[in-house]
């Protein structure tokens, strides 16, 4: 491979993804390692870096010209916050260290969500859409919130943290170290409380295949009719043109029809409503977008 090219990296509490593209995009070679979170944060950083630097000469063309980076939990600066899947992971400086170890001219990181966002700016269903939502549903809740062609980060790189939406002035919210929505309505809120209900373990694509069971329907619909009205409140507040759904629970066919019909009826100015172009590699192409982004010209 001759010419220049970037490097996207996708930190996710389960495993590391990491890809090189050229800087038009097209992806070249990608790697995929377990993060092993009981490690530790250091340990899985390190190892990183050892992969992507095999990756790089495995490529060939030179050192990167840019380095994406999504992870979960908030940026904030030099660290990552509310980062609880690697015990440690908030206390690395995180980007210095991936600037150090890959010697990267220039690099960009992001959350998660705001990455599969700008995947899908980039390359998916919200190019050229001047207002927009990409809803995460997925293990977690998050949304990416697209306005005139870039995401919208927020004055802590918290904007579109929707799993803190609280349903009722009364409950118990961040302070108490709470994500009400996203214990509710989550793939992994769903799958503890459908345990629960049901009294063995389940995952949420299990759930949606017992709809017939009329104690997993009355649970499904409640905490799809309780994500829908977060997604149509921010739909409201924002003018939204567009809204794309992406996660793991997009794949579940009767979502993005229960979600537009609920737009349809709860907005003035209802937004088209359809599934991401990036699900299982979101994040990733995430990453690499981030890359391209950051590159100079």
């Amino acid at each position: 491979m001759s010419g220049p090219t970037v490097l996207g990296i996708d930190f996710g509490g389960t495993k590391i993804a990491l890809a090189t593209a050229t800087t038009a995009g097209r992806l070249l070679r990608r790697r995929t390692l377990e993060t092993r979170a009981g490690d530790g944060a250091r340990a899985a950083i390190e190892r990183t870096l050892t992969a992507a630097r095999r990756l790089i000469e495995e490529t060939g063309g030179g050192h990167p010209v840019a380095v994406g980076v999504s992870t979960f939990g908030v940026v904030q600066g030099a660290r990552v916050v509310l980062a609880p899947n690697v015990p440690g992971w908030e206390e690395q400086p995180l980007p210095r260290l991936l600037e150090e170890g890959l010697k990267a001219p220039a690099l960009l990181l992001d959350n998660d969500v705001n990455a599969a966002a700008a995947a899908e700016v980039r390359w998916g269903r919200l190019a050229g859409v001047g207002v927009g939502l990409y809803v995460n549903a997925g293990t977690g809740l998050g949304a990416g919130i697209v306005l005139d062609g870039r995401v919208l980060r927020g004055a802590n790189g918290a904007a579109g943290e929707i799993g803190y939406s609280l349903s009722s002035p009364a409950q118990p919210g961040h302070a108490a170290g709470r994500a009400p929505l996203e214990e509710y309505a989550s793939g992994s809120g769903l799958a503890l409380r459908g345990a629960r209900l049901l009294g063995r373990d389940v995952t949420a694509a299990e759930l949606f295949g017992l709809r017939d069971d009329p104690r997993v329907a009355g649970l499904l619909d409640e905490a799809l009719d309780r994500l829908g009205m977060a997604v149509a409140n921010l739909a409201i507040a924002l003018d939204a043109g567009r809204v794309v759904l992406g996660g793991g629970m997009a794949a579940e066919p009767s979502l993005v029809a229960r979600l537009g019909a609920l737009l349809a009826a709860a907005v003035p100015f209802p937004p088209e409503v359809g599934l991401a172009r990036f699900t299982g590699d979101a994040s990733l192409m995430g990453a690499l977008a981030l890359a391209l982004d950051a590159k100079p010209p």
